[in-house]
């Protein structure tokens, strides 16, 4: 027992693979079975005892089958388990059918041998999906093509020598086994018609959007507010357009975004830090029951051991700044040209101030005001997924910090705090064309005191895209084609100009990363990821007038 007991395992291991070969090996056979003439001493037996109809319809019916297994086969590499009652269930209509069609009862061993292997083996089809929501994968697709597309060429072969009239597809004869595979190659071709475009435009069973209106946001809420270690870019998922797996806790959860068949986390889980390997093994294993194109995006220093552990390919897309708060000081030469911009917007009758999110619904006009005027003159417009947006709904969550000039509005930025106080960050900052010219020097200085009074260790900048990435000649080719990105894409991107405005506060850079189970899959990812945040091709397309440096997005 002892024994056996410790096979299970292994059992269980081995089983997704090899109940999938056997399962596409059934369906091929039935394929080919279809495609090559019956027994005539068996046909001309089984043709005194059923009618026509019969058999001709229980060899039509065995050719779908086949190419119904062909495709389950990979539902049960992925252990789903309605993958794996659905190759039961065809298994056994095959069986019957088989001594139906010719009394191929080869077939019918084989088909029911196949059964008595499956039936033990539900434990390792754990993963849950509906087979009319199950994505098969394009190379999957393409094996059962050219198995069908071989059998086919196989009939043709077999049946070389009849001669093909209109009389051939009518007519049911006892002899007729050209009629029959042609028939069934016919209905065979139109159901792979019909998958393909189904395919094609059936939407992926994913996880719903749970925006604001849904009582799951209170839960993600809740969990913001007393998540261990949050990263401020944790805020996002407030904004209304993320999909989230929860714990079993209900203690933690994981952000993504859904691209056509790319599903994108965004950074590390948010909660309990003891929970995150979890939810990242999880959101794995869900994509890869619906054959997603699954990435983290956003992978800091910190989740790099739970990213190599799982087997992830990484790859560096830019470095993030954060500045420490405690020993920040406005004295010195190297604050001069900081402090000299500063104080001339203060002279310029600048007022600062911090007001709470019970506050900023109250102003939600006139920070409407000042954004729709910023965002005349910017490109792009608002973002999302991995970069806020404005709406009444995601602003009213923090509190913002204002900037009056002469009793108006001139710019605002809503702030992300975290629980923990170590880290907090600025989201959206916009300004009209009031605002003093130095406004951005002014707004982040009086944040970073702000901070500073609040007992906040550090400030984050966020991000600059691509910056940090090495260009050598035995660099990695993403990391070299980024590298030249970063210094010959300003027509695309101020890559330079961000992060050279960054620069001049001094900050710590750390880097940032993509992870993925495969390295070719990184550069879709990412341009899904941009489009994700973008707002599509459209708002790729958007396109508007140049300003100044570190000001070329709508955020940080």
């Amino acid at each position: 027992m002892s024994l056996f007991g410790g096979l299970k395992p292994a059992v269980r291991e081995l089983a997704p693979a090899g109940s999938a070969a056997a399962t596409f090996a059934a369906g091929a056979m039935l394929l080919i079975s279809g495609a090559t003439p019956n027994e005539v001493d068996r046909f001309g037996w089984l043709f005194q005892l059923a009618p026509p109809e019969l058999i001709n319809a229980s060899h039509f019916a065995s050719s779908i089958i086949g190419l119904l297994l062909l495709l389950l086969a990979d539902g049960l590499r992925r252990r789903v388990g309605a993958a794996w009652w659905g190759a039961i269930f065809l298994s056994a209509v095959a069986a019957v059918l088989a001594l139906l069609k010719g009394f191929n009862w080869e077939e019918t061993a084989a088909l029911a041998l196949l059964c008595l292997l499956l039936v033990p083996l539900r434990a390792a089809f754990t993963r849950k999906a509906r087979l009319m929501n199950l994505e098969v994968t394009p190379g999957w697709m393409a094996s059962a093509f050219a198995i069908a597309a071989g059998a086919g060429v196989l009939a043709l072969w077999s049946f070389r020598d009849v001669a093909y009239s209109d009389e051939l597809w009518w007519r049911l004869m006892a002899n007729a086994d050209a009629s029959r595979t042609l028939r069934a190659f016919t209905g065979l071709a139109l159901a792979l018609l019909c998958i393909g475009v189904w395919r094609l435009v059936a939407t992926p069973h994913t996880p719903k959007v749970i925006g604001d209106k849904d009582p799951d946001f209170d839960r993600v809420r809740a969990i913001l507010a007393s998540a261990e270690e949050p990263e401020p870019e944790a805020n996002l998922a407030l904004l209304g357009d993320k999909r989230f797996l929860f714990s079993e806790s209900g203690e933690s959860f994981l952000m993504f975004g859904v691209r056509g068949r790319s599903w994108i986390a965004l950074g590390p889980p948010v909660g309990k830090r003891s929970e995150r390997m979890e939810l990242l093994w999880r959101f794995r294993e869900l994509a890869h029951v619906h054959a997603a194109r699954k990435g983290i995006y956003g992978v800091g220093p910190d989740l790099l051991p739970e990213v190599v552990e799982m087997g992830l390919a990484i790859q560096k897309i830019g470095e993030t700044a954060a500045l420490a708060l405690d020993d920040f000081s406005m004295a010195g030469r190297k604050r001069e040209v900081l402090r000299r911009n500063w104080r001339r917007a203060s002279e310029a009758g600048a007022v600062f101030e911090v007001v709470g999110p019970e506050t900023v619904a109250d102003l939600t006009p006139q920070l409407k005001r000042v954004s729709d005027a910023w965002l005349e003159t910017h490109a792009g417009g608002d973002k999302s997924f991995a970069m806020g947006g404005f709406s009444e709904a995601y602003v009213t969550e923090f509190p913002c910090a204002l900037v009056w000039v002469d009793g108006e509005l001139a710019a605002f930025a809503t702030l992300w705090p975290t629980a923990d106080k170590a880290v907090f960050s600025m989201d959206l900052m916009r300004y009209g064309e009031e605002a003093p010219k130095n406004i951005m020097d002014f707004l982040f200085v009086e944040l970073l005191l702000w901070g500073q009074r609040e007992g906040y260790e550090a400030f984050s900048f966020g991000s600059a895209p691509l910056a940090g990435l090495e260009g050598r000649r035995l660099s990695p080719l993403m990391s070299r084609v980024g590298r030249l990105m970063f210094e010959r894409g300003e027509e695309f991107y101020n890559f330079q100009g961000v992060r050279r405005y960054k620069a001049k506060y001094d900050p710590a850079w750390e880097p940032r990363y993509i992870a993925a189970p495969h390295k070719w899959s990184i550069p879709l990812l990412m341009a899904d990821a941009s489009l994700l945040t973008s707002g599509g091709m459209a708002g790729l397309a958007r396109r508007g007038q140049r300003t100044s440096p570190g000001s070329t997005s709508s955020n940080r």
